[in-house]
This record gives C-alpha cells, sequence and structure tokens, in this order.
C-alpha cells in the first residue's frame, strides 16, 4: 500500500503568473511528486466538485452563488485578493472535496495527503485572504454530521492565523481548532480557536520547534481525536514573502515528519493539507509544499 494522494488538474487554473498568490504552485508540486515516483497512478484520487448544497453545511447559500455567477460586490472580491474566472470557481469547489476525500482515505489507511487545502481564512459569508472556501471546517463538519468520526483535531501551522476555521467550528464541541501562528501578521482581527499560540516575529527553528512539540504532545493527550486535520502551511519559512519566522528548510521538514510520526505512533489517522506559502520562485515553492507529502511517505512507507 502506497501513501494516499488526492489531487485535481482543475486546482492550477489560468491565472496572472506575477500575482502574489502562486496558482501554479500545485500542478508543479504534483509534477514534483511525479518526478520523485512518491505520486502515481496506483496512488492518486481525484475528487469530484462539490454542490451548493454540499458546501452550505459550513457556508452561505448565497455567498456560494455569488461566487460561482460572480454577483459578489466589487469590495468583497478585493478582500479575496482573486480576480473572478470560471476556472477559480471550478477549483474552488473542487478542492474541499479534495480534503474530504483524503480525510477519509486516512481513516481507511491512517494517512494521507491532498496537494491543496488549508484555505483557512474563509467566513461563513466572505472569504478572505486567498480563501474563497474553508476545506477544513467543510471536511470536520462534513464528517461529524455523517458519523464518520466523533472528534477532530484541526492542527493548523499555517504562518497566519485559521480565523475562519475557528469561527466556523466555534459552536461545534467535537471539532477542535489550535493555531500556531505569528501573532503580528494577517489577519489582524483575529477569531478565537479552541487554542491560539501567537509566536513572536523571527522566531528561529529551536524555539519554534519545541512550541510545536509540547503543544502537539497536549492536544494529543487530551483531545484523543478519531483524525487530526493538519494543516502543513510552509509560509514559516525564514524568506517566505508573507511569512516573518526565521525557520529554515530543515525546521519544516523537522516540524512535518514529527507530527505525522506522533500521530502514526499514537494511532490517529492524520491528513495533510499544504497551506500557504508565498514566493517569486514558484518551482522552489512547489519544493517547500512538498515537505510535508515527502515526509507522510517515508512515515507511511516505515509502518
Amino acid at each position: 500500500m502506497r501513501l494516499p494522494l488526492v489531487y485535481h488538474p482543475n486546482y492550477s487554473c489560468p491565472f496572472p503568473a506575477e500575482h502574489r498568490f502562486v496558482m501554479s504552485k500545485f500542478v508543479r508540486l504534483y509534477d514534483h511528486l511525479v518526478a520523485k515516483g512518491i505520486a502515481t497512478a496506483d496512488n492518486l484520487y481525484q475528487p469530484a466538485e462539490a454542490s451548493i448544497s454540499d458546501l452550505a453545511i459550513t457556508h452561505s447559500p448565497v455567498y456560494l452563488m455569488g461566487l460561482q455567477d460572480d454577483s459578489i460586490e466589487p469590495k468583497a472580491w478585493r478582500r479575496l485578493g482573486l480576480p473572478w474566472s470560471q476556472g477559480l470557481v471550478d477549483r474552488t469547489f473542487t478542492a474541499p472535496n479534495g480534503t474530504v476525500l483524503a480525510a477519509r482515505l486516512a481513516l481507511q489507511h491512517g494517512m494521507a495527503s491532498h496537494l491543496a487545502g488549508g484555505t483557512h481564512h474563509a467566513h461563513y459569508d466572505f472569504g478572505s485572504g486567498f480563501c474563497l472556501v474553508n476545506d477544513l471546517a467543510y471536511t470536520a463538519k462534513t464528517l461529524l454530521s455523517r458519523g464518520e468520526v466523533n472528534s477532530v483535531l484541526i492542527f493548523d501551522l499555517d504562518v497566519h492565523q485559521g480565523d475562519g476555521t475557528a469561527a466556523l467550528l466555534a459552536d461545534e464541541p467535537r471539532a477542535f481548532t489550535c493555531s500556531i501562528h505569528c501573532e503580528k501578521n494577517f489577519p489582524f482581527r483575529k477569531s478565537q480557536s479552541d487554542l491560539d499560540i501567537g509566536l513572536e516575529r523571527y522566531l528561529d527553528d529551536d524555539a519554534y520547534l519545541q512550541v510545536v512539540r509540547e503543544t502537539f504532545d497536549q492536544l494529543l493527550e487530551q483531545q484523543q481525536p478519531d483524525l487530526v486535520i493538519y494543516d502543513a502551511g510552509v509560509d514559516v519559512w525564514e524568506h517566505d514573502a508573507l511569512g516573518h519566522l526565521n525557520v529554515t528548510l530543515e525546521g519544516i521538514q523537522a516540524r512535518d515528519e514529527w507530527v505525522l510520526r506522533r500521530c502514526q505512533q499514537a494511532g490517529i489517522p492524520v491528513v495533510t493539507v499544504i497551506g500557504g506559502g508565498y514566493d517569486s520562485d514558484h518551482a522552489r515553492l512547489a519544493r517547500r509544499h512538498a515537505s510535508v507529502v515527502e515526509s507522510a511517505w517515508q512515515v507511511f512507507s516505515e509502518r
């Protein structure tokens, strides 16, 4: 059995190459994993597009229809930070089901990776920070509502606080949200997660990894979740355009491998999503995002 991977070709839709959001990173990540022999026909799974009624478990149907037909006010689109296109709509309605599919594969096999996801700034009736639909909250609510799990831990290590996820799951006691992020960074108006740890700027590997390890150990013991959704943002990197932390590539790799090994040791299924990362070098960004998939591949193969 090989590590299950979830991907759809529509994830990298036609998009301005100079935009801050690197839309090409998804296909570049996929191509990188194919070249390394990690992604093959044997372990790739493709999600179906979600409907408005599917996504309404998390989001306003009016908002979702506005995304679909481009009827949202220009001010709201500016807050999103992305230009409307049919390709953007198609990927926006597909990627959340990719996280659901990867979560179900993780429940079946112990671990799975989605080659997208982590859109944690999307709220009930508005998007923000390049996030239109919140795949993390959508996955948690979908699995909980159908009785596929009784408890979920969302462990969000994107450098930006998971404000949308926190708000969407605030009234769901079976989903525990934890965000470890750079405090003085976007979003400047933060929501309240079940556990928020705001880091000082320019934290280095040792201090960062200590916080991650101590926090995750405590959460696994306290929560004993049926599933961990791990948002492995790589915008914690020391040279990320929007990060403000001093975590090296080696630190990111050590973080990802440790989190995944801890889940495996505890016998808790874990699904990974790639979260945020910003870089004018698009190929380098894709290699950074590959860290969590390569770590999952290694840990999964050693079972």
